[in-house]
């Protein structure tokens, strides 16, 4: 399965972004879908996640209530909706497939090549 990203860009404070993940060579049907992101000098961090069939989410604080991730297993994409961005929130945005995978790197088989995010203040 190859994952790639798209809708990154620069925005504004305050402004949304939505984020796609679209796989091919396969289907995302078994897989939960996550979202990370590396801030320029940080670690890579977990951002969100949903489970295989879409029934359960998972959020770091730091997103809480201003993201909401989806997922059309349909179209193989899943998605990140980011509102009331911050200009914390500037990174390179990754998504990720994997059986097992939650809110950890561990667990998460496919990466895609990510997406930058930029929040201007």
């Amino acid at each position: 399965v190859q994952l790639a990203e798209s809708g990154g860009g620069l925005v504004q404070a305050g402004g949304s972004l939505r984020l796609s993940c679209a796989a091919s060579g396969g289907t995302i049907d078994d897989y939960n879908m996550g979202w990370f992101r590396r801030a320029p000098g940080k670690e890579r961090e977990f951002v969100a996640t949903i489970n295989w069939n879409g029934r359960n989410t998972h959020y770091a604080d730091s997103v809480k209530g201003r993201f909401t991730v989806s997922r059309d297993n349909a179209k193989t994409t899943a998605y990140l909706q980011m509102n009331s961005l911050k200009p914390e929130d500037t990174a390179i945005y990754f998504c990720t497939a994997g059986l097992s995978g939650w809110d950890r790197t561990i667990g998460y088989d496919y990466w895609g090549q990510g997406t930058q995010v930029t929040v201007s203040s």
